[in-house]
């Protein structure tokens, strides 16, 4: 059992880690190559504040506990406001955190990424639209998807969160 100290003399058990199910990225190192191709591909245009919130929103709706260790952390280091990240989850009721553009991209990563609420509703991409330059839109949605792409692999392969160090993977 892991035991981590505070700076007095109180200490705290924590749960054990877990192991990882599958080290996937080592056996199947072309795909994960590609993958990491792709999130780049994906991230062009787009800032780089928002492109965290997005990754964080996906990874919190798909549990993905790996990914939001990552993602809360590049935030923050991005400059993003502790605030902010900790309000994410309840977004729709704290709207006053976040610009226009910001709640239509967060809207969208909700519609995108959980597809069996229905198709992405009309009104949800309209406002996108509002708010994105045709060529950003199309950036957003494809970061939205590569996201929710390595969701999938950190949760069914139970990646483990906590070790990754901010900008690790850039």
């Amino acid at each position: 059992m892991t035991t981590h100290t505070t700076d007095g003399p109180t200490t705290t058990e924590y749960a054990p880690e877990h192991t990882a199910r599958l080290a996937w990225a080592k056996l199947a190192p072309d795909v994960y190559k590609a993958m990491i191709r792709l999130d780049a591909a994906a991230q062009q245009g787009l800032d780089p504040k928002l492109r965290e919130l997005v990754k964080i929103r996906a990874s919190q709706l798909n549990h993905c506990a790996f990914c939001l260790d990552m993602h809360t952390k590049d935030a923050l280091a991005a400059g993003e406001s502790v605030e902010r990240v900790v309000q994410l989850s309840a977004w729709d009721e704290s709207r006053h955190f976040y610009t226009e553009k910001e709640l239509a991209a967060l809207e969208l990563t909700e519609a995108v990424t959980v597809l069996t609420d229905g198709f992405v509703p009309d009104e949800v991409y309209e406002r996108a639209a509002k708010h994105f330059e045709e060529a950003e839109l199309a950036q957003l949605i494809a970061a939205i998807t590569v996201i929710n792409a390595w969701n999938r692999f950190g949760v069914t392969c139970r990646l483990v969160p906590g070790h990754y160090q901010a900008g690790q993977h850039k």
